[in-house]
């Protein structure tokens, strides 16, 4: 059964419990702990240690499973610190941007190779380190994963299939999926209006208000027998009130959940 989960940086505004409980009791099976330093880090790298005891004990509590976690930045000496508090935590994906500019040769050959060699680093802790396409970065699109993917030959790596920056980079996202699904190991989900550079305001990425064909994605993740979590991931929401983020977090359950269950993968 596909595992549905949220991002926690929806709540970058909130303390993680107050996440964990809203996250319960939208229905969310788990959790993606946020760790981006400068946006939300409700696990903080240099003090994880300190903060691991209270964060498992938050998510038991509210019935929740850590899924993953997201650092976005390629930086070793955080991803390591990454690396370390999930094997402890129980925190199998972390997730990162790849970073660099789209286009530049230079650019896509240092940053695939850095995350060849972090792949490497994350399996010695028995963690996957995903990467997902990224508007302006230098995997951006079908291609650029594509070959990504056949640098990046670790089994310890894996793809995370955004459809909204696939479909900002003006694709289609259920194709595009079909195509680097053999290496998903990690989906994060949101709607988009119009084709960006930004996924629009916060409430346009619940899933379901958008432009994106949400259902085709869905279908065709089901249809190559993906197993892995899909989780939620809406950024900008930092500013608004509790209520808010909850129904965003609500609807996009609601709407993923139906799907999912029509499809059989609920």
């Amino acid at each position: 059964m596909i595992q549905l989960g949220v991002n926690s940086v929806l709540f970058g505004g909130f303390d993680f419990a107050t996440a964990a409980r809203h996250i319960r009791l939208a229905g969310y099976d788990g959790v993606e702990i946020s760790a981006i330093k400068g946006m939300c880090e409700h696990l903080e790298l240099d003090r994880w240690r300190e903060q691991a005891g209270a964060l498992r004990q938050i998510v038991a509590d509210h019935g929740l499973r850590f899924l993953s976690m997201e650092v976005a930045a390629l930086d070793e000496d955080r991803l390591m610190k990454a690396f370390e508090a999930g094997a402890e935590i129980g925190i199998p994906i972390v997730n990162v941007g790849p970073g660099g500019k789209s286009d530049v040769e230079e650019d896509f050959v240092r940053q695939t190779d850095v995350m060849a060699h972090m792949a490497e680093r994350a399996a010695h802790f028995g963690v996957t380190l995903c990467c997902k396409a990224h508007v302006g970065g230098a995997i951006y699109n079908t291609p650029t994963t594509l070959r990504a993917m056949e640098q990046i030959t670790s089994p310890a790596f894996g793809i995370d299939m955004d459809p909204s920056h696939i479909y900002r980079a003006g694709e289609d996202p259920s194709a595009a999926l079909r195509a680097v699904l053999p290496r998903v190991r990690h989906i994060h989900i949101r709607d988009c209006k119009g084709r960006g550079p930004s996924p629009g305001d916060p409430p346009l990425q619940a899933c379901g208000r958008g432009d994106i064909d949400l259902f085709a994605y869905c279908e065709a993740m089901v249809q190559g027998g993906y197993d892995g979590p899909v989780v939620l991931e809406v950024i900008g929401a930092n500013k608004l009130e509790l209520a808010h983020v909850a129904i965003i977090a609500a609807e996009s359950y609601g709407y993923l959940n139906a799907v999912l269950k029509r499809l059989g993968a609920r």
